[in-house]
């Protein structure tokens, strides 16, 4: 298994792309601590895992909450060791410049961008002690184009982008990576304010249909495939990259 006996603490991992990729790495043999603002999904992935022949430990946990990501991190390193980060907390908010308020505008830098922040930099002095770490930050093709009438979204996530090459950068010679996951449409429920935006379920079909060449949404499992080989030595020599996985849509 290409992640025996590793570690891997995950942020959002009670649904969707978080809960497939909890499921993913715990097939490869990580052992999976997972997160979720809803403890109760945490806990539903857990059981999923452990059904089958898995390891897996829940918690809820606000990936919002700075002192709380810290200690919980702190305390899961602190039992051995932490190989793997996978923080995909995140939020969407739509609207244009003059549709979003300072409210949600702080929100979204919040949940985009300073809650990776805090869980990478709780990470990285344990990863600096094994000589080795992978840490994932899930951003968004948003993050390397521009969507219209999403300025929180895309801000937030082209920043975290940046975000994961300078820490990529600055870690490199610790045997520490980072790279930026950057999903396109995937069909979960995260798609709301797009919907929302677009005016109703019919019309985001159409869209992802007209504008995503390959004609069709992402599975979770397609994009928890890219998860553990960023998270695996099978990407060993790749820092600092913005891996889209998005069906051409960024083209």
């Amino acid at each position: 298994m290409l992640l025996d006996g590793r570690v891997a603490f995950l942020t959002g991992a009670g649904s969707g792309i978080g809960r497939a990729g909890a499921l993913a790495l715990a097939r490869e043999g990580a052992h999976v601590i997972v997160t979720d603002l809803d403890g109760d999904r945490a806990a539903t992935v857990a059981r999923e895992i452990a059904a089958a022949g898995g390891w897996a430990e829940a918690m809820a946990l606000d990936a919002g909450d700075d002192a709380a990501v810290t200690a919980l991190i702190d305390r899961v390193a602190g039992r051995g060791r932490l190989d793997i980060l996978h923080s995909h907390a995140g939020i969407q908010v739509p609207g244009r410049l003059t549709e979003v308020s300072l409210d949600g505008m702080d929100a979204s830098w919040r949940l985009n961008v300073r809650a990776h922040f805090v869980a990478a930099r709780a990470a990285v002095p344990h990863m600096q002690r094994q000589r080795k770490g992978s840490i994932i930050i899930t951003a968004s093709n948003s993050g390397v184009q521009y969507d219209r009438g999403m300025i929180a979204y895309c801000t937030t996530k082209h920043a975290v982008v940046a975000m994961t090459r300078q820490i990529a950068v600055d870690y490199a010679a610790d045997n520490i990576r980072c790279n930026a996951l950057c999903p396109g449409f995937v069909d979960t429920a995260f798609n709301n304010g797009f919907e929302q935006q677009m005016g109703g379920r019919a019309a985001l079909e159409s869209y992802v249909a007209g504008s995503v060449p390959m004609g069709r949404w992402a599975s979770v499992e397609e994009i928890a495939a890219s998860i553990v080989y960023l998270a695996s030595d099978q990407s060993g020599f790749m820092t600092g990259h913005a891996l889209v996985v998005d069906g051409g849509e960024s083209l």
